[in-house]
């Protein structure tokens, strides 16, 4: 009989929890994405930003790029014309930081986690960006606009101005909506 009644609680947790799913995505409102390209000119990736009580969550998920630990940072123009993506500037920046999570005088907008991309070539990151939601809008969609960008290696985290971490391999414009 416990065992029935395990079975049948079940469904109705994975509904509770779905439901919960489905109150967060109601309850935000997404303001950003990009699509994220490689140099081949492939997808391998997407981005999305969403506005939930005065805070902005960066969303992403990735396929197709190499194993192993690779930055990613939020550029200050937003133009991946460029072969090796070096239209899109140097990491957004709008309070003149230095960079890094953990240098004393950093971190800047630009600044994200890493992401982990396993040996299939996919990975997920979501980070809180820094700022109200009025600032960060601000920043992204000044005149110039904002990129998303992919390193070839990891951010230490410390090193000024882009954390040490290789050519960029993947970009993607952040575009409103």
């Amino acid at each position: 009989m416990p065992r029935l009644t395990i079975i049948a609680a079940a469904p109705i947790a994975l509904l509770a929890l779905t439901g919960c799913q489905t109150v967060y995505e109601s309850a935000a409102t997404q303001i950003a994405s990009a699509t994220i390209l490689n140099r081949q000119g492939t997808e391998v990736g997407t981005a999305r930003m969403y506005s939930l009580r005065g805070e902005v969550t960066l969303n992403a998920s990735f396929a197709g790029l190499s194993e192993g630990t690779h930055a990613v940072h939020l550029h200050g123009v937003g133009n991946c014309s460029a072969g090796d993506f070096t239209s899109a500037g140097g990491h957004l920046n709008p309070g003149n930081n230095q960079h890094g999570t953990l240098n004393p005088r950093g971190a800047h907008l630009g600044d994200l986690p890493n992401v982990s991309i396993s040996a299939d070539g996919s990975g997920t990151m979501s980070t809180i960006l820094r700022g109200t939601v009025s600032a960060v809008t601000n920043n992204l969609f000044d005149s110039d606009g904002t990129a998303i960008v992919v390193h070839e290696g990891a951010d230490d985290y410390r090193s000024d101005p882009a954390g040490a971490a290789g050519g960029r391999v993947a970009c993607g414009v952040v575009t409103r909506g």
